[in-house]
């Protein structure tokens, strides 16, 4: 057995040991997913069901791209305002950059149904419900070539689904005021997707922990305290803030305020930073919490938008 069979890697089964994946590891990677639930059914026809809806409070469904992996079965789709008002605040709100994070897409759906009218009046939205199709589809964090969306919100990107939200946000041709980027921290992440990430890399797995509850991630450049508060106080009233652990932090950052945790948005290439905007948040909510459902964080998810929305209106009254 050569030294390279003999340092197979133990904690996932793809890849060398210190090595990071190339082709033949990526296409053993991608073979190894399934389609586990439907892209078309979950989240497109619930969206085409409401467009009436959307249509008579002054909003409009438009595609603004499609994956290549299948451009039928994966068209990306967001909800605007039809005509935008350079006097109001704009809002960007996204889910399923991670497409396996269910709460952040049936979240964003949740808010067009129910909440949206009570703002078309005063906000200009945009709401790119599902941004990694694939992704939700197979329940995972990558895309078809094992490249985070979420790490790659920059020039030339090599990920499609990060690509056309970019050129989507680009097109609105006005700034944005507000966005709220809805993510989750489940127990998949240890299980599988940071051992993944380890092995791609080549690197050494170093198992972390999952915090139980809801938190939000602002910018280390700007972190907004104020903003970030108003969030997390709404999202109290429907499901717990996660503590910090005993080193203060929550997945390895220090907690800067309850539930408040921040990262270099702009150095990583995260979606967050995509408008450039001043009040920006990424929530994360834990679905596998024995102390929360599904619809539960869902709701979480809607009263992050609502909150964050409202904070912004109270500012420009």
């Amino acid at each position: 057995m050569s030294s390279k069979a003999a340092a197979k890697l133990s904690f996932y089964p793809i890849g060398n040991a210190g090595e990071k994946w190339g082709d033949a590891e990526k296409a053993a990677w991608l073979a190894s997913t399934q389609i586990k639930r439907s892209y078309q059914d979950d989240v497109v026809a619930p969206l085409k069901a409401m467009a009436d809806k959307l249509e008579a409070i002054g909003l409009s469904i438009e595609q603004y791209g499609t994956l290549p992996i299948n451009p039928a079965r994966y068209p990306l789709f967001a909800v605007k305002t039809a005509k935008f008002d350079a006097a109001k605040p704009s809002v960007l709100v996204t889910g399923g950059v991670h497409g396996y994070e269910t709460s952040g897409v049936h979240g964003a759906l949740a808010f067009l149904a129910d909440s949206a009218a009570e703002y078309v009046d005063r906000v200009n939205l945009v709401v790119a419900v599902c941004v990694s199709p694939w992704g939700y589809e197979t329940i995972n964090r990558w895309n078809p070539n094992a490249i985070d969306p979420n790490r790659s919100f920059y020039e030339g990107s090599p990920a499609e689904e990060s690509a056309s939200l970019m050129a989507l946000v680009a097109s609105i041709g006005h700034p944005f005021d507000v966005h709220v980027d809805l993510h989750e921290t489940t127990d998949s992440d240890e299980a599988e997707f940071r051992p993944a990430l380890a092995a791609r890399d080549g690197k050494d797995y170093a198992p972390g922990t999952i915090p139980d509850g809801f938190y939000v991630v602002g910018d280390t450049e700007n972190p907004q305290d104020a903003f970030q508060k108003a969030i997390i106080d709404a999202v109290s009233k429907v499901t717990h803030v996660a503590p910090a652990d005993e080193k203060g932090e929550i997945i390895g950052s220090p907690v800067v305020q309850h539930g408040v945790i921040n990262y270099p948005l702009k150095s990583l290439f995260l979606c967050s930073s995509v408008t450039g905007c001043i009040y920006n948040t990424t929530t994360e909510v834990y679905p596998d919490s024995a102390n929360a459902t599904a619809q539960e964080c869902n709701l979480a998810q809607v009263a992050a938008i609502t909150s964050a929305i409202d904070y912004v209106l109270g500012r420009v009254k």
